[in-house]
């Protein structure tokens, strides 16, 4: 579909299912390489990430574990700016290479608010793994080890991304119309 309408907007293609899997399976061969011996624990952001981590942990082929977490930020379309988080981390890090999951950084208050609560419970490391990054939207600054793709400021959905929980189940990633 070129053109889809959620609610009251009107999206158009933006990046196409098949660039998506090229990109997430490119992220998935790095992570593999750099992360080879170090059963690295991913922590998927929910609920955004939950498309973009299935996927990208079915391309993962060294050892692993997965656990979710949910912090919210988003009201509509616009962030709030206001980090809360919903659901907490249960497992124990220390010593632990995690890698965050993430459908989208784009202020980077979110990644922040993640990376803060994890560095105090002593991982080895703490990577972010990205499907979008929107380097020209970030507020403080960041290092994202693993970004499938860098986009402009736009706003999108589709591919887990939702517009007032919409349209999380498209297949491709759509931007919306003004």
């Amino acid at each position: 579909m070129s053109e889809v309408k959620i609610k009251d907007k009107t999206f158009r293609l933006f990046i196409s299912e098949a660039e998506i899997k090229e990109r997430v399976k490119a992220v998935a061969e790095r992570i593999n390489r750099d992360m080879e011996g170090k059963n690295p624990l991913f922590l998927a952001v929910l609920n955004g990430s939950f498309v973009f981590a299935a996927d990208l942990m079915r391309l993962i082929t060294i050892p692993c574990e997965i656990s979710f977490v949910k912090l919210a930020s988003y009201a509509g379309i616009t962030s709030t700016g206001k980090v809360t988080e919903v659901i907490g981390i249960n497992e124990d890090l220390s010593g632990r290479h995690v890698i965050i999951v993430e459908d989208i950084v784009d202020t980077g208050l979110t990644m922040q608010r993640m990376i803060e609560t994890l560095g105090t419970r002593q991982p080895a490391s703490v990577s972010v793994c990205t499907l979008l990054l929107k380097p020209d939207k970030l507020k403080v600054e960041l290092n994202i080890d693993y970004a499938a793709m860098e986009i402009p400021n736009e706003f999108i959905v589709g591919y887990g991304l939702d517009y007032d929980q919409q349209g999380r189940n498209l297949p491709d990633i759509y931007t919306v119309v003004e």
